[in-house]
């Protein structure tokens, strides 16, 4: 009798377990994946000519096979010369590309749309308005409706630290010290502008959030920007500089989101350990995590490095938060990850981590065509489509690690557990459901290793066999040790084959 109380007692406690993955599963901003489109670079102009007008001098429209090359500095205008150099992007062009998009993502993230003099649109004039050369609020719902149809979500940037100097608002403040906006600003002589600027770039005066009015316009009432997007169709936000805008303010940027669209995603742009950052926000981009990826893809961690690290992170910030961030291994800031990584089974190794570690692996667009660049602005060049072909060797790479993700439910909203080994990086992904166990196990040197683990998970039954997502390779669990043989630079993404159900071990084996 003793026994069946027992038993009925484990049953209630998996419940809880049970609807926080049914919760997950349920919830977009959990384990999406996510592509990156900078406007301007991603589809070449129908009719470039056409749209010419729209990049009077000092701006130049280049050519598609043109690679963008770093400028020279315009101090009359606060920027480099680079910075004025556009290719023609539009919001038409990205929905003409959406097939391509969704084949890989569920998730579409743009850089800055909103009207700017520069083509990266750091440096807003106008928050509430698209950019012309970008088309118009009609196109942006359109291109919003077509990714909702499919499916999908659509995620904006959000700069707000920092504007524009030729927005309206600043030169009004700027030219008018009574003027009313002049408290949006921090003018002063201890500033080599005279105001303000972020990292002292004379084109971004820096915007004073302790100003209640400023919060007003930005985020707290029912017309601000943020809720003026929201309603026209976007899911969420990446906060540009999150780091810089300090928690207090990203709390209350967040809960201001959640209420003037329930369920939308604000996400911040943290350079930093995510402590901290992951109890203010929804997510983060999880640069932290792409940069333990990177690190131990070049071999300058050492796989216990490696799990020390992603064990702390865990403990420290908890699984929640880390699901609905995004992991980043090369954006429009960084060199992109075939630079980063000419290698290409160091970069396969990266990506395979990026794509079964708990959060939102985002690609860059291009990035999964193994398109090159360095350091800004070379990594912004425009889409390579020549590329995409279904012969290229990277792409299919990509969408094989899309498939094994969208095939396996633990490596959307799993649970994370890492295992204790010395010399290869192994780690649990788990649901309620035992069967969709995952265990990941990763060798970053350039030798095979044979590795044993203890797998400390009572519902993965002896002799079960275990099958690799990737490669077909199969392993035996033996009474919760795992030992496997890795060749180097591979990622073995261990799933549990159907043999194990078929077979009946797990007939009796309840959500846990």
């Amino acid at each position: 009798m003793l026994a069946g109380w027992v038993g009925l007692a484990a049953l209630a406690a998996s419940a809880p377990r049970a609807d926080a993955m049914r919760q997950r599963e349920r919830d977009w901003r959990v384990g999406p994946v996510v592509y990156q489109v900078f406007v301007d670079r991603f589809v070449p102009p129908a009719d470039p000519e056409s749209k010419r007008s729209l990049y009077a001098s000092p701006r130049r429209l280049r050519s598609w096979d043109e690679l963008p090359e770093p400028g020279s500095p315009l101090p009359e205008l606060g920027v480099w010369s680079h910075e004025l150099d556009f290719w023609g992007g539009d919001l038409e062009g990205v929905r003409s590309r959406l097939g391509h998009i969704r084949s890989l993502a569920d998730v579409l993230y743009l850089n800055p749309i909103h009207e700017a003099l520069t083509n990266h649109k750091y440096d807003a004039t106008d928050w509430r308005r698209v950019d012309p050369a970008y088309g118009d609020e009609e196109g942006f719902r359109r291109l919003a409706e077509a990714l909702h149809r499919s499916g999908g979500r659509l995620v904006l940037d959000g700069v707000f630290n920092h504007c524009g100097r030729s927005s309206p608002l600043f030169q009004e403040a700027w030219k008018n010290p009574r003027s009313s906006r002049r408290g949006w600003f921090f003018f002063g002589p201890e500033h080599p502008a005279g105001y303000r600027a972020w990292a002292r770039v004379a084109n971004l005066p820096e915007v004073r959030l302790e100003n209640a009015a400023v919060r007003r316009y930005l985020w707290e009432s029912e017309d601000s920007v943020v809720a003026h997007w929201l309603r026209l169709g976007a899911d969420g936000w990446r906060l540009d500089v999150a780091h810089e805008l300090g928690p207090r303010y990203l709390r209350q940027l967040t809960q201001a989101a959640h209420r003037h669209r329930p369920g939308s995603l604000v996400i911040g742009e943290v350079w930093n350990y995510p402590t901290v950052w992951t109890e203010a926000l929804d997510g983060i981009l999880n640069l932290f995590l792409g940069r333990v990826i990177l690190e131990l893809a070049q071999g300058r961690l050492t796989a216990r490095q490696a799990s020390g690290a992603l064990r702390e992170m865990t403990e420290d910030c908890g699984v929640e938060p880390l699901l609905r961030s995004w992991i980043v291994l090369a954006n429009h800031d960084t060199p992109r990850l075939a630079t980063a990584l000419p290698d290409r089974s160091q970069r396969r190794f990266a990506q395979a981590l990026q794509f079964v570690l708990p959060g939102a692996p985002l690609v860059y667009y291009g990035d999964e065509v193994a398109m090159t660049g360095g350091d800004d602005p070379r990594q912004r060049a425009p889409m390579r489509w020549d590329l995409v072909r279904e012969d290229n060797p990277d792409l299919q790479w990509v969408r094989r690690l899309v498939a094994v993700r969208r095939g396996h439910r633990a490596l959307r909203i799993g649970d994370f557990r890492v295992l204790h080994g010395e010399r290869a990086l192994a780690f649990l992904r788990t649901t309620e459901r035992p069967l969709e166990l995952v265990l990941v196990a990763a060798n970053p040197g350039d030798e095979s290793v044979e590795e044993s683990w203890v797998v400390p998970d009572g519902t993965l039954m002896g002799f079960t066999l275990l099958r690799d997502a990737l490669s077909g390779a199969t392993a035996r669990v033996m009474a919760g040790v795992l030992r496997v043989a890795i060749p180097p630079r591979t990622v073995r993404v261990f799933a549990i084959d159907p043999e194990a159900a078929s077979r009946g071990q797990y007939k009796r084996m309840p959500e846990r």
